[in-house]
C-alpha cells in the first residue's frame, strides 16, 4: 500500500481528476472561444509577461492538469530515485504537486517547493493539499516564478517539475540550474512548445541528456 493509492489521497485524485475532465464555467468557455487554437499556444507558450498572464487569468478557473498517466509518471520518478527535494513550476491546483508529495511522503519525508501566480488557484491548492494529508511537505509561493523561485531554495534540487507558462521554460531553468547535482530530472509538460528549452535540454554540451516522453512530456536528466 502507498500514499498514493490509499485515503485520504486516491478519492481526493479520483475527483479532481473527474473535475478536470468536466467543461469549465460558461465565463471561462466563452473568453477562450473568442482564441483560435493557434492564438491559446502562441499565448501560453509567450515569454511575454502581458502574454502569459492573460492566457492564464483567461483559464484561471480551468484545472489544466497533468493527465493520469503524467501524475504516475512523476509518482515513479520520486519514488525510483529517492527524491526528496523538489520543486516546481506551475501549481494550478495541485494534482501533479500531489503526486509528487505522495512520492516524498513515501521516501521518508522531504520537501517541495511549488508556485503559482493565480491567487484563487493557489487557494483551492491549499484545501486540496490539507485534504490529501500533505501539506506539512509543501511550501506553495504565490506570484511570478521567476520572482518566487528567486531566492531560499534548497541546496540540492533532486527533481524538478516544468508546468506553468511554456516560455519561461529556460529562465526557471537558469534560476535553478546551480543547484541540480549530477542525475537530478527535469520534468517538463508541453515542452514542444517552447523549442529553446528544448534545444538547450538535447544538447549533451549544455550537460543534460533528454528524450520525449509520451506525447507531452519531456523527461531530462543532469549530466555535469
Amino acid at each position: 500500500m502507498t500514499t498514493l493509492t490509499t485515503a485520504p489521497l486516491a478519492p481526493l485524485l479520483d475527483r479532481l481528476f473527474a473535475e478536470a475532465q468536466a467543461p469549465g464555467s460558461p465565463e471561462m468557455t466563452a473568453a477562450l472561444a473568442e482564441l483560435s487554437p493557434e492564438e491559446r499556444v502562441s499565448l501560453s507558450a509567450s515569454a511575454v509577461e502581458a502574454d502569459y498572464r492573460r492566457f492564464y487569468g483567461l483559464a484561471r478557473d480551468a484545472y489544466l492538469a497533468v493527465s493520469r498517466d503524467t501524475g504516475r509518471l512523476l509518482y515513479m520518478l520520486v519514488r525510483s530515485t529517492g527524491a526528496r527535494s523538489i520543486v516546481e513550476f506551475g501549481t494550478s491546483f495541485g494534482i501533479s504537486t500531489l503526486h509528487l508529495a505522495a512520492g516524498i511522503r513515501d521516501n521518508g519525508g522531504g520537501r517541495i517547493v511549488t508556485t503559482e501566480f493565480e491567487l484563487s488557484k493557489a487557494a483551492r491548492a491549499r484545501e486540496n493539499f490539507a485534504m490529501g494529508g500533505l501539506a506539512d511537505l509543501i511550501e506553495l509561493r504565490e506570484g511570478d516564478a521567476l520572482q518566487t523561485l528567486s531566492h531560499d531554495l534548497p541546496e540540492r534540487i533532486d527533481l524538478v517539475l516544468l508546468d506553468g507558462a511554456k516560455g519561461l521554460y529556460p529562465a526557471v531553468l537558469t534560476l535553478l540550474e546551480e543547484r541540480l547535482h549530477p542525475g537530478a530530472l527535469l520534468v517538463a509538460d508541453n515542452a514542444d512548445r517552447c523549442p529553446e528549452y528544448l534545444q538547450r535540454v538535447r544538447a549533451f554540451t549544455n550537460g543534460y541528456v533528454s528524450v520525449p516522453f509520451g506525447d507531452d512530456v519531456e523527461l531530462s536528466m543532469r549530466i555535469g
